[in-house]
């Protein structure tokens, strides 16, 4: 580890809240949560939650260049320290009264010849070996091995070098001058390491080459020629992996394949400083430049081990900055995950800093969310809390994947139902199924109407195209209903109209415009307001009246309702009575719309009734038959035009009700799906969407995706083609599966081979005759000594006929056939085959229930 002008750091292999700084002197700190005891006095802050505390300071060895701890529990504060001429002192932070620790302090490690010591690295296993590596001497080497534990050497040239390099008078029992072992000759060592996969092999970076010593054969050495020779340094998780740096740039090794980087990384601007691997995160590399106040990260997490030639590992380059000034040096805390002490250029300001990590993300087609941060996964749960979940709106394919578990979309019968298998708290799809789809496939099958043309086509075309053919239509002016005063409303009358307004709900089949039904319906869900507005549009204010007042007497009715009764009650038609004034200003001041609109239609002239025309929130249903009963045939088909081009932009399903199933319609609903993402119910309008098809498969809702439309055909095993299908194409219309006997008509013909390609159809593996033969024309099948239900042998013939066959051995017939032959045996009828068929299936155990 470097030192010198520049400051390092050193974690403690035995205590993980303590670390040395070393620079011109030997600073030994304590880590700890801010405000604790042991960080009270003199404490130094480095995060908002941790402060370091000085415990003590060695200054008795100058000139150092480079330190490295003991490893070994005992004696726990030993470090070694290369200096400026080679010499390795070993020295002590704090006190310590073991006899070891005592013997070792202050021993030094001297070199024939004085140079730079460049690094030390204390061997992992056998802690007695220290590893130094020196500048070049053309007659010495520069890789010297110390057993730390050997006595002195009394050589007197040595010992004359060592006064001479000396600046103090030293005892000469602390000295030793002899190395373990001597390597690199007439080179020098910038940067070694102990491989962890071997103790007895040294890695270290020369002056022009990475060089492998084995301690056991020293005359050998594996080497590949680089520059990158700084700051050699194992992988903790990977130890077959070594990073090396030279300038600004960082090359990956793998020792298995040491002829050349298996990857070199950016290069940087600046020259490097240090490269550390992280020891809690597998394979993120930390790199520092000169100068810099950031800290590059290397992720590579996902490169492939071993690492072979045509693979390229994946790199996920950032960058940290975990203080504002100049970074001197940094070290990975070697338990705590991510955390690492950085230290300044200048000054020993310290921070205490942790790289969060990149979050994944996974999201499931069912929405559920996790993601996993460091060694951590995190599953994302909704908050059960009942005014939470109201107050968040749920994602559409949540509501999309609910309805189709509820069935949404598939009740054919009763369509209104669909919006309560939606959840039944939409209005759009209340509108939708309940008010529109219903009422438009009621009005489709009543053959009551009498119209012109495809009844069913008109229909579905929308009110839009409705109104455009409305002839015959007649203007009346009534009386208010229970008052001989006539009105001076004058009110419009046709069958189209008339369609219209049952295809909106207002009155059900037969002449008469009776909305008495439709308003007790409105009375029965409490939605007094609006039974109030269309009494009050059928000129029946007494009807109004009595709805409002039911409503203030109802349970949690609304008192106010009475007062607007009594507001009601004193209409009069003068143009400038006290009554109109006060209605007019008062009615803008009423929350609900429905209110509004009934003062406003009292209060509006003939034929001018855009407040209520154009309230929005107003049901579109409710203003459309409004229109269809007080607009004239000039201006209704332009206000329904109108408001048809502003349901389509809208996005809004109200306006199906004026397209119908049309282009319009179509248009409507895309931008619906637009504005919605609801392809679900866009499907079962629209009734094919390709994209519920795959939703519904990433759901796993295979069952649920076909019930729409399931059908099931028997292909030619030549050409391919659907044998029903083919027959449907044959010149013999009308006659279907009659022709393969399956009608169970008494005059079936025989078609024993494919419609399409003419090959024949296979065996049945009991009668031989070929597929297509009616049952009935076989031998054996009656029953004429029993007596038997006509209804349910009716369809056991239908069934007997079936195509069928094992899904195993292939083999098959008549479905009736096999069902005989299996009540008496296990295995397949046909000769030499053991194939159980009948076992394979779940049903094949179940007894009928009529057996006894």
């Amino acid at each position: 580890i470097m030192s010198g002008s520049k400051p390092d750091i050193l974690w403690s292999p035995h205590h993980p809240d303590r670390y040395v700084i070393c620079d011109s002197e030997l600073g030994l700190y304590r880590i700890g949560p801010v405000g604790s005891a042991e960080t009270k006095a003199g404490t130094l802050p480095l995060s908002e939650e941790t402060a370091a505390t000085l415990l003590a300071i060695n200054s008795d060895t100058p000139y150092m260049k480079c330190v490295a701890w003991y490893p070994k529990h005992e004696p726990e504060c030993l470090l070694a320290v290369g200096q400026a001429n080679g010499r390795v002192v070993l020295t002590s932070l704090g006190q310590s009264h073991n006899s070891a620790c005592k013997e070792l302090v202050g021993k030094e490690f001297v070199p024939k010849h004085a140079r730079q010591c460049n690094t030390l690295a204390w061997n992992p296993v056998d802690s007695n070996l220290l590893a130094a590596g020196l500048d070049k001497h053309r007659a010495d080497f520069s890789v010297l091995i110390w057993d730390i534990s050997s006595k002195f050497s009394p050589e007197t040239s040595v010992a004359a070098d060592k006064i001479r390099l000396s600046s103090v008078d030293l005892d000469s029992s602390t000295v030793v001058t002899k190395p373990l072992y001597e390597l690199g000759q007439n080179d020098a060592c910038l940067s070694l390491c102990w491989l962890l996969r071997d103790p007895k092999l040294l890695l270290a970076g020369m002056h022009r080459n990475l060089a492998i010593f084995d301690l056991r054969n020293t005359s050998q050495k594996t080497f590949v020629n680089t520059k990158a020779i700084q700051g050699v340094t194992v992988d903790p998780h990977f130890h077959d992996r070594v990073a090396s740096f030279f300038e600004g740039q960082v090359a990956i090794w793998d020792l298995r394949k040491f002829e050349k980087p298996v990857l070199t990384l950016t290069e940087q601007p600046k020259p490097l400083t240090k490269v550390a691997w992280c020891p809690t995160r597998t394979g993120l590399l930390a790199t520092l430049t000169r100068d810099s106040n950031i800290i590059r990260l290397y992720d590579m997490q996902h490169t492939p081990t071993p690492i072979g030639d045509e693979t390229e590992p994946t790199i996920i380059e950032r960058s940290v900055q975990p203080c504002e000034s100049q970074i001197g040096s940094f070290a990975w805390h070697p338990s705590s995950q991510n955390r690492m002490v950085v230290v300044s250029a200048a000054n020993r300001v310290m921070t205490d800093f942790t790289v969060f990590e990149r979050i994944s993300l996974a999201w499931s087609s069912t929405t559920s969310l996790m993601w996993a941060c460091g060694r951590h996964l995190y599953d994302c749960v909704e908050d059960g809390a009942e005014g939470v979940e109201s107050m968040i709106e749920k994602d559409i394919a949540t509501k999309m994947r609910q309805r189709a578990q509820s069935r949404y979309g598939h009740d054919t019968v009763q369509v209104w139902r669909n919006h309560l298998l939606a959840g039944g708290n939409d209005p759009q799809l209340k509108s939708l199924w309940y008010d529109l789809v219903s009422h438009m496939k009621q009005c489709a099958e009543d053959m009551e109407l009498k119209l012109q043309g495809n009844k069913q086509s008109v229909v579905y075309s929308g009110i839009k195209n409705i109104v455009k053919t409305s002839s015959g239509t007649t203007e009346s002016r009534r009386c208010w209903s229970g008052s001989d005063r006539q009105t001076d409303v004058p009110r419009y009358l046709s069958e189209e109209r008339c369609l219209a307004l049952r295809l909106c709900g207002w009155i059900s089949r037969g002449p008469d415009i009776d909305v008495e039904i439709f308003l007790r319906t409105l009375e029965q869900e409490r939605e007094w307001e609006r039974a109030a507005a269309v009494a009050l549009f059928n000129l029946d204010i007494r009807r109004a009246i009595q709805i409002l007042n039911k409503g203030a007497t109802a349970e949690k009715g609304d008192l106010n309702l009475n007062v607007v009764a009594m507001a009601l009650s004193g209409y009069t038609d003068e143009k400038s009575s006290l009554w109109r004034e006060m209605c007019s200003s008062l009615r803008l001041q009423l929350k609900n719309p429905y209110l509004c609109v009934m003062f406003a239609f009292l209060t509006s002239e003939p034929g001018a009734y855009d407040g209520v025309l154009y309230e929005s929130s107003v049901a579109v249903r409710d203003r459309v038959a409004f229109a269809c009963m007080f607009l004239s045939d000039a201006q209704l088909p332009r206000y329904i035009d109108k408001l048809t081009n502003e349901m389509k932009e809208a996005g809004n399903l109200e306006g199906i009700l004026l397209t119908g199933l049309t282009k319009d319609g179509v248009d409507l609903m895309e931008s619906y799906v637009d504005r919605t993402g609801d392809v679900q119910t866009a499907s079962f309008c629209m009734l094919k969407v390709h994209r519920h098809r795959e939703i519904m498969t990433s759901w796993s809702y295979f069952v649920i995706r076909t019930r729409p439309s399931t059908k099931v055909f028997v292909s030619c095993n030549f050409c391919g083609k659907s044998i029903s299908y083919s027959c449907s194409a044959m010149p013999h219309q009308g006659r279907g599966f009659s022709q393969y006997g399956v009608s169970g008509s008494p005059t079936k013909s025989k078609v024993t081979s494919c419609p399409g390609c003419r090959k024949p159809l296979p065996r049945c593996a009991l009668c031989l005759m070929n597929m297509g033969t009616p049952v009935s024309n076989c031998p054996g099948t009656g029953k004429s000594d029993e007596k038997v239900d006509l209804t349910r042998e009716n369809k056991l013939a239908q069934f007997n006929n079936w195509f069928t066959w094992c899904h195993n051995c292939r083999h098959g017939g008549h479905a009736g056939h096999m069902l005989s032959w299996f009540r008496d045996h296990t295995e397949c009828p046909v000769s030499a085959c053991t194939c159980k068929c009948m076992q394979l299936d779940t049903t094949g155990n179940l007894v009928p229930s009529d057996s006894s």
